[in-house]
């Protein structure tokens, strides 16, 4: 009779150790690469998409003149949107004229199908492109030295003073700069644009 009891607290001590080790597995595993952190966790911490590439950031697209104005009430304001020749004939061009001019939508070689101008809160006006070809605007940039504008993915903004430039900061727009006597200070991104003498940089100089 005692031999069967200790018998039986035997097995049952022998079935409680054995339980507890599969509790500690379960703990310690949590993925398949063994390192303790769950799969979430472990994803979220590397900082990249879930095919173990860095995620990228997409610039921002904008085909046409309202989603570029759109856009830009988003992060600041774009009020009063005109053409940019009407904007060029009216009395503020005399005191706030705008970037650029109409005769560059007409030159095949600047990539720009359609130009407009819009005030912000700090009665500035911004110039909005609507781009056809990103390359030959960055070229023609370089070319005639024109300095630097923000950019998105198929259009640009020059926006019209520091404060409405310091809204954009956040934006997802970068600069383009073709300024070779441009200086970037460190620790600010400096990647090649389309053309070489161009980069695409998210120190936004006032």
């Amino acid at each position: 009779m005692r031999l069967r009891r200790a018998i039986t607290i035997g097995a049952l001590l022998l079935m409680s150790a054995s339980m507890t080790a599969c509790g500690d597995d379960d703990k310690s595993g949590g993925n398949s690469d063994g390192d303790g952190r769950t799969g979430a966790s472990a994803s979220a911490s590397s900082g990249k998409d879930g095919s173990g590439e860095a995620a990228g950031t997409e610039l921002p697209e904008a085909s046409d003149m309202a989603s570029i104005a759109y856009f830009l009430n988003e992060h600041g304001s774009c009020l009063d949107l005109m053409s940019g020749t009407e904007y060029d004939d009216s009395s503020l061009a005399d005191h706030d004229p705008a970037w650029g001019d109409d005769n560059m939508t007409r030159e095949p070689a600047w990539g720009i199908k359609e130009r407009a101008v819009c005030r912000d809160n700090y009665d500035d006006s911004s110039t909005l492109l609507v781009l056809s070809d990103m390359k030959k605007f960055q070229t023609s940039m370089r070319a005639k030295n024109y300095g630097s504008i923000l950019i998105g993915k198929d259009f640009a903004v020059a926006p019209g003073g520091a404060e409405t430039t310091g809204d954009l900061k956040n934006s997802g727009l970068v600069v383009l700069s073709c300024e070779s006597e441009r200086q970037i200070p460190s620790g600010y991104k400096q990647e090649p644009a389309e053309v070489d003498g161009c980069v695409l940089t998210n120190y936004f100089a006032n």
